[in-house]
């Protein structure tokens, strides 16, 4: 059985941003992002869960900068719920506080002007949470 690829998540009532690892668990690329007033975002990611053969999901918990749970973690573990329910695919929250500014660094770092971020910035918010998530998997391991 071939390895199964990391699905990572950035979730907005608007946008979701999407990101998807190589079959090692190596790699994090941005893969784009679904727009809720376009489409229905549990069908894009049924597609997208089928498509690259995802066998976890990694979904963005945006704590408050103190670390507790607001109005948007509260969202974001409904989401999960719906996600685990619907697709059947495990789902592991990861703390997200910083992954919009670090994007938007990126971004702005690439040349891109504030409008054309715009649309890219969930995307690589979702893959900067997808780097973290493994390299924290690479590290602990390493330490077996």
């Amino acid at each position: 059985m071939r390895p199964r690829r990391i699905l990572a998540l950035d979730y907005g009532p608007r946008r979701t941003g999407v990101a998807i690892s190589d079959r090692e668990g190596t790699v994090a690329l941005p893969l784009g992002v679904i727009d809720a007033r376009r489409e229905d975002p549990l069908a894009a990611l049924r597609r997208i869960v089928a498509e690259y053969e995802v066998g976890k999901i990694v979904l963005g918990l945006p704590l408050t900068e103190a670390g507790e749970m607001g109005e948007a973690a509260q969202r974001v573990l409904a989401f999960k719920e719906r996600l685990e329910a619907e697709l059947g695919v495990p789902v592991e929250l990861v703390d997200e506080r910083w992954t919009t500014l670090e994007a938007e660094g990126r971004l702005k770092a690439a040349g891109y002007r504030h409008l054309k971020r715009t649309g890219k910035t969930d995307a690589v918010a979702a893959q900067i949470l997808l780097e973290t998530y493994l390299a924290r998997r690479k590290s602990s391991d390493s330490g077996r």
